[in-house]
């Protein structure tokens, strides 16, 4: 059997409270008495019960973080970035797969009040914001904007779309077509609205074709392309689509970039790898994860953010798959 905090207090001949003000590091227990508990603490093998300590100090020391899967290569590096910033200051991180599904997320946010959850960082489209406003705890948004009045980190989407648009015309593209993820996402939306703004400026048109980025259906694209074979120019939001589209491409007997210029998004590594070479749009994945953090942490301590909404810069990686 575990040891207990009343073996602890027992053993040194104090009372529980007094062990656990030692544990807490909070109100006065003599210097000679600290000494003997920590003695017998060490002796025992006790383990404190951290979400007791929690409730007691109504400070848990950790911070949730919410995403919709795991799948893409993204959600790795953002939970990376936000993890190893929690080491380094004393932070735990707790993080929960929604899977957009709203059932699930009501059980998570039961499970955020027992366990004092400090503070939420979300990068996920969750769907019951407002029973997070009930639970009073800071909150960040990764990617996405749930509420104007809830603080968010996202990448620059429509510049994103601008420039996946300019390098498609500059290399000759005039029959262009989008391959994007779901319509209703905020990133979808700005994606889609830089690129058309860029296109409008030539004269030009998009098709725009919704898939799954997680797991995109390899024989609905091969669809759509044998479908519109006059397609020269492609922005797809995802690498991964850009990969399977890539491959469907040299199974018909087009050549990239000579036939189809594509331009993918995220720069995860195999990018460099495949052949051709993907060009593709980067966005700060791992400085998300990081200012996510620091500034959840701002709101627990009451520091006002300087900006609500925060907007990083994306880049366009040029390889060997645009002329």
């Amino acid at each position: 059997m575990k040891p207990t905090i009343k073996d602890v207090a027992k053993k040194a001949n104090v009372s529980i409270s007094t062990v656990s003000r030692v544990i807490n590091k909070k109100g006065y227990v003599h210097d000679e008495t600290k000494v003997l508990i920590d003695k017998i603490i060490n002796e025992l093998g006790f383990v404190p019960n951290q979400l007791a300590r929690s409730l007691t100090n109504r400070s848990s020391k950790i911070i949730a973080v919410i995403v919709p899967h795991i799948g893409p290569y993204f959600y790795g590096e953002l939970l990376e970035s936000i993890e190893a910033q929690a080491q380094a200051n004393g932070y735990k991180i707790m993080f929960f797969n929604v899977q957009d599904d709203p059932e699930r997320e009501l059980e998570y946010i039961k499970f955020f009040e027992q366990y004092n959850i400090e503070g939420i960082i979300i990068a996920s489209n969750f769907q019951n914001a407002g029973k997070l406003d009930e639970m009073k705890v800071p909150i960040i948004t990764i990617d996405h904007i749930l509420d104007e009045t809830i603080p968010s980190i996202t990448a620059d989407s429509v510049k994103a779309g601008e420039l996946a648009a300019k390098r498609l015309i500059k290399g000759g593209s005039k029959n262009l077509a989008i391959f994007r993820g779901p319509s209703f996402l905020m990133t979808t939306i700005e994606r889609t609205l830089g690129f058309n703004k860029e296109l409008k400026k030539h004269g030009l048109h998009a098709d725009v074709f919704d898939f799954d980025l997680v797991n995109p259906d390899a024989k609905l694209i091969e669809q759509v392309l044998r479908a519109n074979p006059h397609i020269d120019g492609i922005f797809a939001y995802s690498d991964t689509l850009a990969l399977v589209i890539s491959s469907i491409l040299k199974k018909l007997g087009r050549k990239i970039p000579d036939d189809v210029q594509i331009i993918g998004y995220d720069n995860t590594p195999f990018c460099a790898w495949i052949n051709p070479p993907l060009t593709t749009i980067s966005q700060p994945i791992s400085l998300l994860g990081k200012q996510a953090f620091l500034n959840i942490t701002r709101l627990i301590r009451g520091v006002e953010l300087g900006t609500l909404h925060e907007v990083m810069d994306v880049e366009l990686i040029e390889r060997g798959s645009t002329k």
